[in-house]
């Protein structure tokens, strides 16, 4: 279906904008889903905070270079982008992760723009797999509780030899 230039103008703003507000962009390949699947994946995205959205690859291609992006990725099959503005940094990327599990050969992470540089697929996929924030907090409480946990139950064992 042919788009008239004024709908193109249109999503190129809007691609701009989005790539001009600093949030974390993530670049996928959808090929093979349905509408089923697509329509499952919109609420799944929304819940989480994030947004999801289908652009053609010259109008993405065109906005990048306008918004001053000079080596322009290869973004091979169909691509839609999904970003946050209001959430935790990277929060695009686990939930693009999540996705990705649940639809294996038909969705795949292709790039994205992340703190305002563009990056490759590995980079993006390797964030994508970060945990979340609180994740973090939980697992750095884990590690500083370990050794002590150890030092006490090896005080326990010397004062039960003791009795």
């Amino acid at each position: 279906m042919a788009v008239s230039k004024q709908k193109k103008f249109s999503v190129i703003e809007d691609l701009k904008k989005i790539f001009a507000s600093g949030a974390e962009v993530v670049f996928t390949n959808f090929h093979g889903l349905n509408v089923t699947e697509t329509t499952s994946l919109r609420r799944k995205m929304k819940e989480a905070g994030v947004s999801y959205r289908v652009a053609k690859k010259t109008l993405v291609k065109k906005a990048l270079t306008e918004s001053g992006f000079r080596e322009i990725p290869e973004l091979p099959g169909e691509i839609s982008l999904v970003y946050a503005k209001d959430v935790e940094p990277l929060e695009a990327g686990r939930q693009t992760n999540a996705v990705q599990k649940e639809y294996k050969d038909k969705f795949s992470i292709t790039g994205g723009i992340f703190e305002g540089r563009l990056l490759g697929q590995e980079e993006m996929v390797s964030l994508s797999k970060i945990p979340s924030k609180q994740t973090l907090y939980a697992q750095f409480v884990n590690v500083i509780n370990s050794p002590i946990q150890g030092l006490a139950i090896a005080i326990s064992k010397i004062a039960e030899g003791r009795e």
